[in-house]
């Protein structure tokens, strides 16, 4: 199993089908080969070997495609870098990987003498912005122009493949090291399961450099499809793209499904191609499932759950279950075929179904630990499971029901209240855009639910109207004991609302 196997292939059964879409640049899988194979050999020229880390920094473009193959192509590791970060943390990710080279466009412009000067090995800057060079840095296309195409390297298996830096959402960064094995073993379980359907054309909305869109970019390129790419996520960009270039699938977060179907314009695009909306990444309310099925009738829904740590594969709630009214249609779905999933207790014995525990996987697909921190793998991987840090249950059939973050579960008075259960209710409110349920420190009873709340554009509701809503739906002591009415919630580079954030401006107002 190697991850350019794909690419040749493609090569061989369609070279003239397009295999990239940017804006208005297009490329042919025949185009792509020639180019990845010479941006291959710039890497060897830069002094790139086997097991060398090569880090890209960018919005989302056709550029990242062709990085992809070409370090895959050299026997190199991607290491996709987080566009929010500042510049500390990019640094920190790129000496902690080691990373000998970095493609970059705008985004690094106004932190590159910091990056120059906090990570002092990193030799070459690969300049990939459309204008604007800055010195001391390397022209992309000049390096594919000047290098002659090099022999794939065909590196697999057991070898390192990618660090892909976790999001932050529970702290500071760490590396997950997947290997091609465990791409190329999670790419073909979701294949398998149609997670994206043979001969797409795959709209990267979401950020290419985290691991779900790069699930869906190598599910595409396994099967011979297209890579359109806007970049970076708004609604007119994704419903734009979808009408120009007849998208039939794509991945979204919950934030961003939210957003599409919201948005006021959806009713002025012909979105007829589009047949099919992957998400997952966060819980999703069952008042935003309903909001998308009602606005996109035609298109079919599948959730998956998981996490970078498993190739982001885990479980699956296929199209045809996503019934209306359904009780299931709150469930993550069941396991991937390439996975078996369980339920634990702080003593890491299976819990029964209904049984609420820690959620564990194993299987092909699970990432062989993190980079430089065998302290952490040790707590991750144990007894042979990877062990997710969620809290969830099984039902008799399998199905998996998400019920919080381990660090996200409110201790109140004694009883333990999932936030996922509360912006459920909150959500259902009618004039609940987008909503966020925390803890916050209380000399009374330890903790407090707390809610951080935006509202759909030309409504109005207050923290008392809010609560009284929550009340009719779920048990008192879970309601919101204090609500904040906010223009936005703080988000990741990847859409998923970052409690930690919530937690820390809220504490800085009152201390």
């Amino acid at each position: 199993m190697y991850l350019t196997q794909g690419l040749h292939r493609c090569l061989q059964k369609q070279p003239d089908t397009i295999a990239t879409i940017a804006g208005e640049r297009r490329q042919t899988y025949r185009m792509l080969a020639l180019r990845v194979a010479k941006l291959a050999g710039a890497f060897g020229a830069l002094g790139i070997a086997r097991g060398d880390r090569i880090a890209y920094l960018g919005l989302n473009s056709d550029c990242y495609t062709e990085f992809y193959f070409a370090t895959f192509w050299a026997g190199a590791v991607v290491n996709p870098v987080n566009t929010r970060w500042n510049a500390s943390e990019i640094a920190y990710a790129l000496n902690d990987s080691g990373s000998r080279v970095l493609l970059a466009d705008a985004i690094i412009v106004p932190m590159l003498d910091e990056i120059r000067a906090m990570v002092p090995d990193l030799r070459h800057i690969i300049w990939i912005g459309d204008s604007g060079q800055p010195d001391g840095t390397l022209d992309y296309e000049a390096l594919i122009d000047e290098n002659l195409p090099v022999p794939d390297v065909r590196c697999g298996g057991e070898a390192l493949a990618g660090l892909f830096y976790t999001g932050g959402t529970t702290g500071f960064p760490k590396g997950v090291m997947l290997t091609h094995r465990n791409l190329v073993t999670s790419a073909l379980g979701a294949g398998l399961m149609r997670f994206i359907h043979p001969a797409t054309t795959f709209l990267h909305a979401a950020p290419m450099f985290h691991a779900g869109d790069f699930s869906g970019w190598l599910i595409t390129a396994v099967t011979g499809g297209t890579h359109v790419t806007v970049p970076a996520f708004s609604p007119q960009a994704v419903l734009s793209a979808i009408e120009a270039h007849r998208v039939t699938d794509t991945i979204l977060v919950p934030t961003m499904l939210q957003m599409l179907v919201d948005a006021r314009e959806l009713k002025d695009f012909d979105l007829s191609s589009l047949r099919h909306i992957g998400y997952g990444g966060s819980p999703v309310s069952d008042a935003i499932l309903m909001r998308a099925q009602q606005a996109l009738p035609g298109v079919a829904l599948c959730q998956a759950y998981g996490q970078t740590e498993l190739s982001t594969f885990a479980t699956m709630l296929m199209p045809e279950e996503h019934i209306p009214g359904s009780p299931r249609l709150r469930s993550a779905g069941r396991a991937v075929v390439h996975a078996e999933v369980g339920v634990v207790d702080a003593d890491d014995h299976f819990l029964p179904a209904g049984k609420i525990g820690e959620i564990v996987a194993r299987g092909g697909h699970m990432m062989v630990g993190y980079w430089n921190k065998p302290e952490e793998t040790a707590l991750a991987l144990r007894n042979g499971w990877l062990h997710t840090g969620d809290m969830g249950r099984l039902d008799d059939d399998g199905y998996l029901y998400i019920v919080d973050r381990l660090k996200d579960m409110i201790i109140t008075g004694g009883e333990n209240v999932f936030s996922t259960e509360v912006e459920n209710a909150l959500a259902r409110h009618p004039a609940v855009a987008a909503c966020a349920v925390i803890g916050l420190p209380d000399e009374k009873w330890g903790e407090r639910v707390h809610a951080a709340v935006v509202l759909k554009h030309g409504t109005v509701a207050s923290a008392g109207e809010l609560r009284d809503h929550v009340k009719t739906l779920i048990a008192g002591y879970k309601c919101p004991q204090s609500i904040d009415i906010v223009d936005a919630l703080p988000v990741s580079g990847t859409g998923k609302v970052l409690k930690r954030a919530l937690r820390e401006r809220h504490l800085s107002r009152t201390n």
